[in-house]
């Protein structure tokens, strides 16, 4: 009889469970759109896993305990993009992750006329 392993793996067609069944059929999460960028962050170290959490959704949010790109964090639990984004929107609506949207690079500029008054001060002290 095959091991654990061998029987969620076939050698020609990959992983037997396929990305539909791991999302329930979703191909968009509920919530408001969030970029692929943005930074994922648990809202607490210590979480108790509320029923109705698979896998997938555990490794997540363990990896978001420190703040991670949505892209990252994909990259990091082996799944297609799109399936993390769900469990993504799945976490947050359960209130257990906070996606923050990037800082616009405009927003992130100094105005060379604050640089010069900072430099004036610290000459000054």
């Amino acid at each position: 009889m095959p091991g654990n392993d061998e029987r969620w793996l076939d050698a020609a067609a990959g992983p037997v469970v396929r990305p539909y069944a791991l999302t329930q059929g979703r191909t968009r999460h509920s919530g408001e759109a969030f970029d692929l960028v943005a930074t994922v962050t648990a809202t607490s170290s210590r979480f108790g896993v509320p029923g109705g959490l698979g896998p997938e959704h555990i490794a997540v949010l363990q990896l978001a305990q420190r703040p991670s790109t949505v892209v990252d964090l994909a990259s990091d639990v082996d799944l297609p993009l799109g399936v993390v984004r769900i469990l993504l929107g799945d976490l947050r609506e359960l209130g257990l992750v906070i996606i923050q949207a990037p800082v616009p690079m405009m927003a992130r500029q100094v105005d060379r006329d604050t640089l010069r008054e900072v430099l004036h001060g610290l000459r000054g002290l």
